[in-house]
């Protein structure tokens, strides 16, 4: 038996069934590595105490390129879990030591200019292969292929994917719970979007985002709501749909989440400006005086402030009773309770969602995937395709993003040890020669995706 050593970088709650699933082998040595080695430790103790003994715990900045370079040429592979903007670091590492690395993330242009000087050097830097993306891309291939392998089209291609609170655990204004940085999720809220409706791009202004929302229909139990996620315009490319009309890649939450989040917008709290009044060395100020300052009033009546937001908003009956009631909850945006001072309101609101929106003793989230094909077969005859994963977190285990991200990411790591993966360079998993392998390893795990003909 051979060992194989493989290098974890990062111990966020999408290692665990990653590391899980590769110690399974008993070949395998895992090594975790994180910043901080408390917390690497914590993860390895945590393995052992399963039975899983083949794990150690090192400290490792990857900004500290010697210190990159020695973890690096210790090791077969390299999983890369931490920021995106890192990953650069760690092909420029294993490059120069002519090491295999996987990502969960998206391949940005930074990381393609290692393209080529991977495949001069015999080793694979595969990414996008966790949820979203990851298993999103294998059924779109699938269908998208199969299609077009029976002489058809596709006409329209329509994704939607979020990762949700249980309907019994989405007991807050918003319908949501933080798994990640509650930073990350509020400022993607903010961008631009573009899409292609009816063969033409559409753009949509980050400030316009919540309004291009619509009710989503998947299962009638969940009223979904979805908006564009960023750009889909590359994916008539990417997924080699030429004649597509509408290609749109979205996010799901549950009904009534835009209209709250549009209210934060444009009451000024999704700004991230620096604040001296919100400096954290500043003594701490009532929720109240911070809504008076955001507002740029000076009153903190809370009907003052009230008659300001719903001027501000437009926010009228039943669902101004809904919005005002929320930020009460939520926030507390009217109370004398100190707000915890981070420098921005952004930060500052975040500071608050984090202590009241994050899932509690016993509470698990959910994630729901869903693609809509619109095909013309080659006889003319047109059908909707679908492709539809709904998967639960375990209450007290492994959520259903961790699963959903890290078994995908450590069955790419285990097939690229086991040579099943021998294409070089930088890749995503968007052709067949990867596709059918992944998904046959992914649905042994029950991860699934149910594909059916309306």
């Amino acid at each position: 038996m051979v060992e194989k050593k493989i290098l974890l970088l990062g111990s966020g709650f999408v290692a665990g069934p990653c590391a899980e699933y590769l110690l399974r082998r008993p070949e395998n040595r895992l090594t975790i590595a994180s910043r901080r080695v408390a917390n690497a430790a914590a993860f390895v103790a945590k393995l052992r105490s399963a039975n899983k003994i083949n794990a150690v715990a090192i400290s490792l900045d990857v900004s500290d390129e010697a210190a990159l370079n020695a973890a690096v040429e210790k090791h077969d592979i390299i999983i890369s879990l931490i920021p995106y903007t890192q990953h650069a670091l760690v092909f420029k590492s294993a490059l120069k030591f002519k090491k295999h690395v996987v990502t969960t993330s998206y391949i940005s242009p930074v990381m393609e200019e290692f393209n080529e000087s991977a495949k001069a050097a015999g080793i694979t830097f595969l990414n996008e292969i966790g949820l979203d993306p990851g298993i999103d891309h294998l059924y779109a291939v699938k269908t998208i292929k199969e299609v077009h392998d029976n002489g058809g089209k596709i006409t329209s291609f329509l994704s939607y994917c979020g990762g949700l609170p249980a309907p019994e655990a989405s007991n807050n204004p918003l319908g949501y719970k933080f798994s990640w940085s509650s930073r990350g999720v509020l400022l993607a809220l903010r961008n631009s979007a573009k899409f292609i409706e009816g063969g033409k791009v559409v753009e949509i202004p980050g400030e316009k985002l919540m309004t291009a929302a619509k009710p989503i229909y998947i299962y009638p139990a969940f009223a979904f709501v979805g908006y564009p996620n960023r750009d889909s315009t590359p994916y008539d490319k990417r997924y080699l749909i030429p004649e597509a009309q509408n290609v749109v890649r979205g996010t799901l939450r549950y009904q009534g989440f835009p209209e709250f989040v549009k209210s934060l917008v444009q009451i000024g709290f999704l700004s991230d400006t620096s604040l001296d009044w919100l400096a954290p060395s500043v003594q701490p100020l009532p929720w109240k005086v911070i809504t008076s300052r955001a507002l740029g009033v000076q009153t903190t009546s809370e009907q003052d402030l009230i008659n300001v937001i719903l001027s501000k908003t437009g926010l009228e009956g039943d669902e101004a009773s809904r919005i005002i009631n929320g930020l009460r909850w939520l926030i507390g945006l009217f109370s004398n309770e100190p707000a915890i001072h981070r420098g921005t309101l952004l930060d500052t609101l975040c500071a608050t969602l984090e202590e009241k929106m994050q899932y509690g003793p016993g509470e698990r989230d959910m994630v729901m995937l869903q693609h809509k094909f619109g095909v013309e077969l080659a006889d003319g005859k047109k059908q909707t395709r679908t492709s539809t994963g709904l998967w639960f977190g375990v209450p007290g285990g492994d959520s259903a993003m961790a699963t959903t991200v890290g078994v995908p990411c450590a069955i790419a790591t285990q097939m690229i040890l086991d040579e099943k993966i021998k294409q070089r360079g930088v890749l995503a998993p968007l052709s067949a020669d990867l596709v059918y392998p992944l998904i046959e390893a992914i649905e042994a795990e029950g991860i699934i995706m149910e594909e059916a003909i309306l």
